[in-house]
């Protein structure tokens, strides 16, 4: 007996996400301004800063409860504070807008490293960014009109801007959490902790760089002044495959997507936009075999 498929139901929320996934014509100006900002903001220590790779994870979410915060908080102030919490509500309106700039520098650098490929990820990720600017708009004009003595134009803005933002909100939280965008891509797959074989790979030449698989894990697999050295071959970036992208060179391998780099033998982080280290293995070799294992 044949079965049905049923289609999967989906909010409408989610289906407005899903309408700007599909927002072809944002492909232009995603490519442009992503080529931009990665020409302006090469692989070093900038990048690194506005990446977070030294403080383990992406530094962009963190800002952003500082602006939402300060914005949310002047308008809950204006729901129940009464008149004399207005002048705290001007105070925070004014830290969120000082907060906003360096929050879009680096939403943008972490976006701009996304996949041409993943057209989704570059839409959403535009629209995101007018939502938020627009917000930011509304929050300006609500400070504008508060200083000027229009508290109730002010307010009604004010209002206006929190749910824009929170909108803004829900489309970072889904290029985060359902597209991956600052994610550890290897985080849910990081290797075999017991000694297991590595398929497809054997017999790795002196300077030479090979691929396996060990499950559903792909290997990078490097000889090196007589030692072979194994890591996640997926980078844990954004994904590109290191033997593929990658290039060794004085016990470092780069990641030519990003830029990252990383220690051969242990897979420490050296340089981002990468935010977490690649998962190192131990090796051995037993007739002609390759075995892997999780070090640590």
């Amino acid at each position: 007996m044949d079965t049905v498929s049923t289609p999967k139901p989906v909010t409408p929320i989610e289906a407005l996400v899903e309408q700007a996934e599909g927002l072809e014509a944002l492909d232009g100006t995603g490519k442009r301004v992503g080529g931009l900002v990665r020409g302006a903001i090469g692989p070093g220590g900038l990048k690194d800063l506005l990446s977070g790779s030294k403080l383990g994870h992406s530094v962009h979410p963190a800002l952003t409860d500082l602006v939402i915060g300060t914005w949310t908080s002047a308008t809950v102030l204006d729901l129940i504070g009464g008149r004399a919490s207005e002048p705290a509500a001007r105070r925070l309106i004014a830290v969120g807008i000082a907060a906003y700039p360096p929050t879009a520098l680096t939403g943008v650098s972490d976006w701009a490293d996304t996949e041409i490929g993943d057209p989704g990820v570059r839409r959403v990720g535009l629209v995101h960014a007018a939502t938020n600017a627009v917000a930011l708009s509304l929050y300006a004009g609500s400070l504008l009109a508060r200083r000027s003595g229009a508290l109730g134009r002010g307010k009604l803005m004010a209002l206006a801007g929190a749910g824009v933002a929170a909108a803004g909100g829900y489309l970072g939280g889904h290029l985060s959490y359902r597209q991956g965008v600052g994610v550890d891509q290897t985080v849910f797959d990081a290797g075999p902790a017991e000694w297991s074989e590595v398929t497809g790979a054997s017999g790795v030449e002196e300077g030479s760089t090979a691929t396996g698989q060990v499950g559903d894990t792909p290997v990078m697999l490097h000889r090196s002044a007589g030692t072979l050295h194994a890591l996640h071959d997926r980078c844990s970036h954004r994904g590109c495959s290191l033997s593929a992208m990658g290039e060794v060179s004085g016990g470092v391998v780069e990641c030519t997507c990003h830029g990252s780099r990383f220690g051969l033998a242990d897979g420490a982080l050296l340089r981002g936009p990468a935010t977490a280290p690649q998962p190192a293995y131990e090796t051995r070799e037993r007739d002609g075999r390759i075995e892997i294992r999780l070090m640590g």
